[in-house]
């Protein structure tokens, strides 16, 4: 089967929608399948995955996406780069990320009669008020929910990052549309606890200014405010306050340096350590610096990713009780209220002084992610939806014309 990923975003960067993006086509292509990944022009190439990338804008060429008035831009760019594909490959199923590329797909795909399939990640109105793009109750507010009801429809098949969206999902869409819970996966070979030898662990905590035996709280992702930074600082500076020693290891960016202040500010700038950017390849290293994971994020209609790999990496982990974080943890996370920093700290507080419960509970969230969150078994269910609509597509991929391919990328 020949796979275009089509990927509104400058792929591939170290954080969690891209991370998602990479390891579906890798266990893909594992199971014998052609994916190809189609994005920006900006981004890091990937060795093992074939990437066509749009022409940048003649205007800008050095920018970081994100929720701007470029992406525009950058949208017309890449509808146009998809129709050029089109025209000299053939694809059996696009694969569509993110609302926008649900619509784009969508729309530029129907004259080749390609089904497509929206990788649902969370809600685009949503995503845009948090990042403060658009205001509440202002009219792009009203636009930008009425052209997320549309994209929701418009593709032939949902796949969701969570169960929770998916049921809500068919609430809102009813039984005519497609809608499978495809949840994040992980790949635990990759992500595990012995992944350091203790001398390892030990030199890269004193890299870090980090003693070998000082509790260390991990976070990695991106350090925007809905992942909940400023929650995480204040958790820290009630700790520091009742005189608990924490070390606490933020690994992600952008704006590590406005972080920095806003710690300093709060009197912890010694016991929060801003590492930047961490490459996706050195994440389980990083990672097995800690000793409990935190996962701060404030956002009720995403996915959270990093939630399985702190469970490979068997570390306990103090969340937010948001829906997809408690989907993933279930019975063994440690929750506070959302936006409940004294709960955070709490419950950071409890598993430090309890070292046998954080050793069971990590052998246990590890079990639970090698079980229940392998990339292949995303891969199956994908392959699923991607067969059920290949079989009631007309005319049928036998029937479709075969026109020599020119991969012309």
């Amino acid at each position: 089967m020949r796979i275009l990923s089509l990927a509104p975003t400058s792929f591939f960067n170290d954080y969690g929608c891209h991370v998602r993006i990479l390891e579906e086509a890798r266990a893909l292509k594992a199971r014998g399948h052609e994916v190809t990944i189609l994005t920006y022009y900006k981004g890091h190439n990937v060795p093992d995955v074939p990437i066509i990338r749009t022409m940048p804008t003649p205007w800008h060429r050095d920018y970081e996406v994100g929720s701007s008035r470029h992406k525009f831009a950058f949208d017309v760019l890449l509808s146009i780069r998809l129709l050029r594909v089109l025209a000299r490959n053939r694809f059996d199923i696009i694969h569509a990320h993110l609302h926008e590329g649900a619509l784009i797909a969508s729309v530029l795909a129907r004259p080749w009669r390609i089904p497509v399939v929206f990788d649902y990640q969370g809600s685009l109105t949503d995503e845009l008020l948090q990042h403060r793009f658009i205001r509440p109750n202002s009219l792009a507010h009203l636009i930008f929910r009425h052209v997320e009801q549309v994209v929701d429809r418009i593709a032939d098949a949902v796949v969701t990052s969570t169960q929770r969206a998916a049921d809500a999902l068919r609430a809102k869409l009813g039984t005519r549309l497609l809608i499978e819970a495809l949840p994040d996966g992980v790949n635990a070979s990759i992500f595990h606890p012995n992944v350091l030898s203790p001398v390892e662990r030990a030199h890269l905590r004193a890299h870090f200014g980090i003693g070998a035996d000082e509790p260390v709280v991990v976070f990695l992702g991106l350090l925007a405010a809905h992942q909940g930074i400023a929650h995480l600082i204040e958790a820290a500076a009630r700790l520091k306050a009742a005189g608990r020693q924490v070390r606490w290891l933020v690994m992600g960016y952008p704006g590590a340096e406005c972080w920095q202040r806003a710690a300093a500010d709060s009197g912890v700038q010694g016991d929060v350590i801003f590492t930047g950017r961490v490459p996706y390849a050195n994440a389980p290293r990083m990672l097995a610096l800690g000793d409990i994971a935190i996962a701060p994020k404030l956002s009720l209609t995403e996915g959270s990713g990093k939630i399985l790999n702190y469970m490979a990496m068997g570390l306990p982990t103090v969340a937010f009780d948001t829906p997809a974080q408690r989907e993933y943890l279930g019975s063994l996370g440690v929750y506070a209220p959302v936006g409940d920093s004294a709960a955070l700290a709490q419950g950071v507080a409890d598993l430090l002084d309890r070292p046998a419960l954080r050793r069971a509970l990590g052998e246990r969230l590890r079990r639970v992610a090698v079980q229940q969150f392998s990339w292949d078994r995303a891969a199956a269910t994908l392959l699923t939806v991607y067969r059920q609509l290949l079989s009631h597509t007309q005319p049928t991929l036998a029937q479709r014309p075969q026109r020599q391919d020119k991969r012309v990328l």
